[in-house]
């Protein structure tokens, strides 16, 4: 369960395309005319990765009280987890219940696969702390098993993690988490789980206790989307292009957070993205991430933002030709069956906007 990393500058990892909604604000189309992969993960083996997780468990935990302190404390404790396949099997998306004895906790998992590295990243948002997306973990299967790992903070010194699965066409997977203090000399196991399946097909978990914000609820479901947008903006260009996509919004967190799972259809080819958003109690405000498709080993710098009086509106900072750019997304028009997104850019601070997208929503189901 990793801490924290940065993310990139939005320019860098969008190159361009938009969010259709999901858990994260429209990215800024930031390079409209430019080249970029397109991966159909149709056609790709490893769309079957994580085919063996989808579903709901039930999970035994296993813990140190302590780590890297020479303990050999080991808690026990339930959780559960519900997992669900995304961006046409190069992704996932997990909820966890985690029963921890000080309290028990929820906390999201999110999986992409990366086809130029042939490499799975995985990060982690902990409900306790959900402003920040933990540093991704990086690796991949052979046979039965698979290894994992990256860069951690322990008590504020840095530390090497290793997730390894195990068993994992078995009736019982099992997830081992190990940290090294010393860049991988030794290694101390801290964290086991072992999973038995309860059904096939995922659930939602019930409302996190205190309820949630229901400010996403609108947008959970399937939908259509009909976008138009500007070939090139902060231009004074007035050549507007139009291609359709779709959504399917999950709520994450008890409500806590949301994920959308998207797909665009370029004129250049379709691709699929991730977006995620986070409540933040402590400042009343949304986080929202976007993980591109054709880019996957990255998140977007997140947008912040609220609801008011029936409409969101979302601020970020981003960057056009090596000059900052302020980026803003309103959502209105929303009724249980359609909303619309709308998307513009600032050069001037916020003094004037160019409306450069815009997103119209159609409830499927």
């Amino acid at each position: 369960m990793t801490t924290h990393s940065p993310v990139r500058n939005r320019r860098d990892v969008l190159a361009g395309l938009a969010i259709a909604g999901g858990a994260a604000c429209l990215p800024s189309p930031l390079l409209a005319g430019a080249s970029a992969r397109v991966h159909n993960g149709a056609d790709d083996p490893h769309r079957r990765d994580w085919q063996w997780l989808a579903g709901s468990w039930n999970v035994e935990h296993r813990r140190l009280k302590e780590r890297l302190a020479g303990s050999n404390d080991w808690q026990s404790f339930p959780g559960k987890s519900n997992l669900w396949l995304a961006m046409d099997g190069l992704g996932t998306i997990d909820d966890n219940l985690i029963g921890l004895p000080g309290g028990p906790y929820r906390a999201a998992g999110i999986r992409a696969f990366d086809p130029d590295s042939q490499r799975w990243a995985i990060w982690w948002l902990d409900g306790r702390d959900p402003t920040e997306l933990g540093s991704p973990v990086i690796g991949s299967f052979a046979g039965d098993s698979g290894a994992f790992s990256g860069d951690d903070m322990l008590r504020g010194h840095p530390v090497k993690a290793q997730l390894r699965w195990s068993d994992i066409h078995g009736a019982h997977p099992h997830w081992e988490q190990a940290f090294s203090p010393d860049d991988g000399k030794t290694w101390e196991t801290n964290w086991a789980m072992d999973f038995s399946r309860t059904a096939v097909t995922p659930t939602p978990f019930p409302p996190a206790e205190p309820a949630a914000p229901r400010d996403w609820d609108f947008l959970v479901g399937s939908w259509a989307v009909r976008h138009r947008r500007l070939k090139h903006r902060l231009v004074g260009n007035s050549e507007w292009e139009e291609f359709a996509g779709t959504l399917v919004n999950r709520p994450l967190l008890g409500g806590m957070a949301n994920v959308g799972d998207n797909m665009m259809g370029f004129p250049a080819g379709a691709y699929r993205g991730l977006g995620l958003r986070a409540y933040d109690a402590t400042t009343g405000l949304w986080l929202s991430w976007w993980l591109d498709g054709r880019d996957p080993l990255s998140f977007s710098t997140p947008m912040r933002g609220r609801f008011a009086d029936g409409i969101a509106t979302m601020t970020g900072e981003d960057s056009q030709d090596g000059k900052p750019i302020l980026v803003r997304v309103i959502w209105s028009r929303i009724t249980p069956n359609s909303a619309r997104w709308e998307q513009a850019s600032s050069a001037d601070r916020g003094a004037t906007w160019e409306t450069n997208w815009i997103s119209d929503f159609s409830r499927r189901a």
